[in-house]
């Protein structure tokens, strides 16, 4: 990965991402898997539906040039300066070179669940809310694994991916973050206060260099209740 400025996009199928079942259950509140009616009916119909969505995407921007402003909690990327908080901050302290990213679980899917939620089907419409949560998390996913796999060619390790809004990093940095992306980037806009659309959408940074860590959890690092990852980790 020695290619500054590098921007690449990516297109997934929903089946390419083997979203988990037992995952989309766990956030529903049966951990256990075993999914009363009518929601297993409509798990399965909405998986099944979700095969023919095409427009989840992602997009992933790497940058060499970047420094860390001696005011703590600070990171510089290209002149542009994001007030990532000190937790953030520590995590990425010994990148050489950061990905910014941006990935969507798409508007079809995003706007089905809005719609059956304020709809005749509320309940339909929270199966597919947390469907779409669950996928765009899997898209995440797949994007860190491609960027561990092109640092990895390169000797290099990789931090786990932050997101603005999360571990005291200003979510008012979006607005910087999607300067880095062209306008409408994989069909992801931004509202004035910072709020992503499509709903089902993620933004975040990924620190590479040879001495930085992955954290196998990072609950620890922050006190947000309402986070995917520490209501899956708590239920599991």
């Amino acid at each position: 990965m020695n290619t500054d400025n590098n921007l690449i996009e990516y297109s997934f199928s929903f089946n390419e991402l083997a979203v988990n079942s037992s995952d989309v259950a766990i956030l529903l509140g049966y951990p256990d898997g075993i999914l009363p009616e009518p929601f297993a009916v409509y798990l399965s119909d909405a998986m099944k539906k979700a095969e023919s969505f095409c427009d989840i995407r992602g997009a992933i921007h790497y940058i060499n040039n970047i420094h860390f402003p001696e005011e703590k909690g600070l990171l510089n990327v290209l002149g542009t300066v994001f007030t990532v908080g000190k937790i953030v901050a520590h995590e990425l302290r010994n990148s050489e070179s950061v990905v910014l990213f941006v990935c969507t679980a798409g508007k079809e899917i995003s706007d089905l669940a809005q719609n059956l939620m304020v709809g005749d089907n509320p309940v339909l419409g929270y199966v597919y809310d947390v469907l779409g949560s669950v996928t765009v998390e899997a898209v995440s996913e797949k994007i860190h694994q491609e960027i561990r796999e092109m640092a990895n060619s390169s000797g290099e390790l990789i931090t786990n991916r932050y997101s603005p809004g999360y571990c005291q990093w200003s979510v008012a940095d979006q607005h910087k973050l999607f300067s880095f992306f062209p306008d409408n980037c994989c069909g992801i806009n931004l509202t004035n206060s910072s709020l992503m659309y499509p709903i089902k959408s993620i933004s975040g940074i990924i620190g590479i260099g040879k001495k930085v860590k992955y954290r196998q959890y990072t609950c620890d690092l922050c006190n947000l209740t309402d986070c995917f990852y520490r209501n899956r980790h708590k239920e599991k």
